[in-house]
């Protein structure tokens, strides 16, 4: 019964009131680049739509079919993405990695929301849906950047 009310816990007030509520869930017309990420484990699927200006994330798009914490995780980066660098993504996605997998510090702002989905830390098999957001944009943003070089 502990294992239930565990997993209870997990679905915070917090994490459901941010799957309820996933910033730029329209796709862009004409993105830098498109990313679309799948979960083998749980089906989950995120696709990511983003532009870049100035070196800068100026545009951004998903579509997020997930279970709630990877719900959570879009809402999270949907918010906090746009203004952003290529290097604050990466940057983001290796601290919630870590965060994770190893018990790391939350990732830095603005990113510092993904800090809610610690509790998932004892869950691996959640692990890769929360994840799937922060890596399709970190993919995004290598892909956009390589296609201006190319």
């Amino acid at each position: 019964m502990s294992g239930e009310n565990d997993l209870i816990k997990l679905y915070s007030t917090r994490i459901l009131a941010l799957a309820a509520d996933i910033p730029n869930t329209r796709r862009l017309d004409a993105p830098d680049a498109t990313v679309k990420k799948r979960s083998p484990l749980c089906g989950s699927t995120v696709t990511v739509d983003l532009s870049l200006q100035d070196g800068r994330v100026s545009a951004f798009g998903q579509d997020v079919k997930a279970c709630a914490l990877g719900q959570a995780s879009a809402s999270v980066v949907g918010a906090a993405i746009i203004g952003c660098t290529p290097d604050q993504i990466v940057t983001a996605r290796d601290a919630l990695r870590a965060m994770l997998k190893s018990g790391g510090p939350a990732p830095a702002a603005p990113f510092d929301g993904l800090e809610v989905l610690r509790p998932a830390t004892e869950y691996k098999n959640r692990h890769a849906s929360i994840l799937l957001t922060i890596e399709a944009a970190a993919e995004a943003v290598e892909k956009a950047l390589s296609s201006r070089c190319a």
